[in-house]
């Protein structure tokens, strides 16, 4: 279960993201289903490769300083919008 502090420091991450890169949307923020007290925050990035190098280079650095300071794993994922009722 994510706690506040984890989902503050996540909306964090994003949202500095987001100042930099206007272009990324944040899809949801979850627990990962691969290792435990670590939490992905799922966004959407853009479909420049450069940009999201960029992207991964930056979330990096501030996801050690989130590491360093508060003991959070906090990592982006790139994801894609779930679509709901969606008519086939």
């Amino acid at each position: 279960m994510i706690n506040f502090k984890q989902l503050e420091l996540s909306q964090q991450l994003f949202d500095q993201l987001q100042q930099r890169y206007p272009d990324v949307a944040l899809v949801d923020i979850v627990e990962s289903g691969v290792y435990p007290n670590h939490i992905w925050v799922r966004m959407v990035m853009p479909a420049d490769e450069d940009k999201e190098i960029e992207i991964g280079k930056l979330a990096s650095e501030i996801s050690t300083d989130i590491l360093l300071d508060h003991g959070h794993h906090i990592t982006i994922v790139s994801s894609v919008p779930e679509m709901k009722n969606q008519v086939t």
